[in-house]
């Protein structure tokens, strides 16, 4: 393709607009230059937003979608929080071995905690958000306002308390809570993704509208990537006051649109079957495809004669799709049928095994292919005893879909942070099992109450997170046992850690002199909580250091210490309060790339120049941090 020359000097406006594109999509707008006519542009008060740590206020009106709270929804995005994440063995299954992870607490601190440690390091987020549908959304997060408060922040009062606007305080309030929700977290979600990663959203009617806005805005809308419709009921509600709505839509989204691409589906039996070989080609399998086109030329319109003697010209307004001297090459290798009596329109042969290995997904998605809402809810009381203990769940079979056309290679990482069911988990173990894959998940859920009068309650089951928990222990053990006798099935890691968000490790010191009294600073000796464990003190560790929560943790007793070995020479820690000396050069001779102690474990700054002196002997690289 031949370029013509811009005969300028680079237009570095636009240069670094495509800069500041990249980092932050949702402040790309459009405006209108002098001649009224639409440009991109940047929306230099949400540009400034992004980049402060207070709320800037802005009054202008532009393209864009805006909400009361949009703004404090990003300052929140972007503010630091002190909250971690706390072990809880009790609750895991292989937890120093296996790669999976399920988080207890607000999926949005959850989501600013593992900011560090797995940015752009996630493939895939699949996320079924709440639907928004009247009924309420439990967040940690108090999005209701006082009618008079919203009612000042949206603008419907004057000075004097007059009202300017009708019947928007309630409609404007629902929509801008769970807008603000999903903001926020989708904002963190997007710096967590690959380069060649990809988002799924789940959603109904009743959002989609705004959900397609929002994502625009939050992943630029040149990364949106389809919207699936996916037939969620075999039947129609009958009981419908208006038309049944027998669908839902999946949003999908690309970190990067041009890095990413799906996979192709597998070609199925019944579309191989229009794949025959009536003429005993030596190359297989053909179907016949029609020669002509749409696009008219002059070259490519021309008679050709059938070996009947019959002659033929294109339809009208159409032309062959090769020049007669293509024509007659493909006659030669014969690739062109003219039917069994050679009488017919000329066709090209495309043999089967000169197709792509797959189909290109479409954005329809029947239930028969991947299931629907009954099929999720059987499969989870398959695993209950026939017991209901969670409304909606999706079907394995759906993301099992999703997870195939994302691309997903056999060591990445599937993010799910509104969990529910656990759906997602399951579907991530049935295709390691199927394909010998080691994909890991993220599993987040809030421990939202289960209802008193529900049967989820009623067994024993006090929050959702306890039921997607068990549904994974349950899912895994079936699985492996359904693929007991397949090679490799050994392998396959069912197992998770959990964690549960808590507030810090570290006690917060933020008193000024004059208000501390003996006793205070009796309480100050170590920096650290007294009801914490060496296993949050690592878990904490291994966060702040941006290390992934997956790494394998291997416990050994050296000299009477108990030391923590992460992945190998990753991190070596050691939380005791006593220290045996002897350690260090055991700990140094694994030469680890980091090593971390308790301040309060060396008596005195002698002891402390030892340890450096020694590593600096021992293990020169080795990085060395006390808390």
């Amino acid at each position: 393709m031949i370029e013509k020359l811009k005969m300028q000097t680079p237009n570095i406006t636009e240069q670094n607009m495509e800069q500041i594109a990249k980092l932050f999509p949702n402040v790309m707008t459009e405006t209108q230059d002098e001649n009224g006519t639409v440009q991109k542009a940047i929306d230099f008060d949400l540009l400034k937003q992004s980049l402060s740590s207070v709320l800037v206020d802005d009054a202008d009106e532009r393209y864009r979608l805006d909400w009361p709270g949009k703004k404090a929804a990003l300052l929140k995005a972007n503010t630091p929080i002190t909250k971690t994440l706390r072990p809880c063995r009790e609750d895991s299954v292989n937890f120093d071995s296996t790669e999976n992870v399920y988080i207890e607490g607000d999926n949005f601190e959850v989501l600013k905690i593992l900011q560090e440690s797995y940015l752009g390091k996630i493939k895939m987020i699949y996320i079924d958000p709440p639907y928004n549908t009247g009924k309420d959304f439990i967040y940690k997060d108090n999005f209701t306002a006082k009618k008079a408060d919203y009612e000042e922040e949206l603008g419907v009062t004057d000075e004097d308390d007059n009202k300017l606007f009708r019947n928007t305080d309630s409609n404007g309030r629902f929509h801008s809570d769970w807008l603000s929700m999903m903001y926020e977290r989708l904002v963190v979600a997007r710096d967590l993704l690959k380069e060649d990663g990809v988002i799924f959203i789940s959603i109904d009617d009743g959002e989609s509208g705004n959900v397609r806005k929002l994502c625009d805005e939050v992943f630029g809308d040149e990364n949106f990537v389809a919207n699936v419709i996916w037939e969620k009921k075999y039947a129609p509600s009958n009981d419908a006051k208006w038309l049944s709505d027998n669908h839902d839509h999946i949003f999908i989204y690309a970190k990067e649109k041009e890095s990413w691409r799906p996979k192709a589906l597998p070609r199925t039996e019944e579309q191989n079957k229009r794949y025959t070989n009536r003429d005993n080609d030596l190359r297989g399998n053909w179907k016949p495809s029609d020669l002509s086109v749409k696009s008219y030329s002059a070259t490519y319109d021309y008679s050709i004669t059938t070996p009947s003697g019959r002659k033929v010209i294109p339809p009208e307004g159409r032309c062959w799709v090769v020049s007669k001297e293509k024509f007659q090459n493909l006659v030669t290798d014969n690739r062109i049928w003219f039917g069994e009596n050679g009488d017919n329109v000329p066709s090209i042969k495309r043999f089967l095994s000169e197709v792509k290995d797959g189909v290109v997904p479409l954005t329809i998605w029947k239930y028969s292919d991947v299931g629907h809402n009954q099929v999720g809810r059987q499969e989870l009381k398959k695993l209950f005893d026939d017991k209901g203990y969670f409304d909606g769940p999706k079907p394995v079979s759906l993301l099992n879909r999703i997870l195939y056309i994302a691309n997903t290679e056999s060591n990445e990482t599937i993010l799910d942070f509104f969990s529910g069911s656990a759906t997602t988990a399951h579907a991530v173990m049935k295709l390691n099992a199927e394909d010998n894959g080691n994909r890991k998940f993220i599993m987040v859920q809030l421990p939202e109450v289960t209802d008193e009068k529900s049967e989820a309650y009623k067994a024993g089951y006090k929050t959702i997170a306890e039921i997607g928990k068990e549904r994974i222990r349950r899912a895994g053990k079936k699985i492996a046992e359904d693929n007991q006798d397949k090679a490799g099935i050994e392998n396959l890691d069912i197992g998770f850690r959990v964690y549960k968000t808590d507030s810090s490790n570290m006690k917060e010191v933020y008193y000024h002199p004059e208000q501390l009294n003996q006793d205070d600073l009796f309480s100050l000796e170590s920096n650290i909580k007294a009801d914490r464990e060496p296993d949050d003190l690592l878990t904490q560790v291994i966060l702040d250091l941006g290390l992934e929560l997956n790494l394998p943790i291997e416990q050994k007793d050296m000299h009477g210490n108990k030391v923590f070995i992460v992945q190998t020479n990753a991190l070596v820690a050691c939380f005791d309060d006593n220290i045996n000396v002897k350690i260090i050069d055991e700990i140094a001779q694994l030469k680890p790339f980091k090593v971390v102690f308790k301040d309060a474990s060396f008596a005195d700054s002698k002891d402390r120049i030892n340890l450096e002196e020694r590593f600096k002997r021992l293990s020169p690289e080795t990085l060395i941090t006390v808390i």
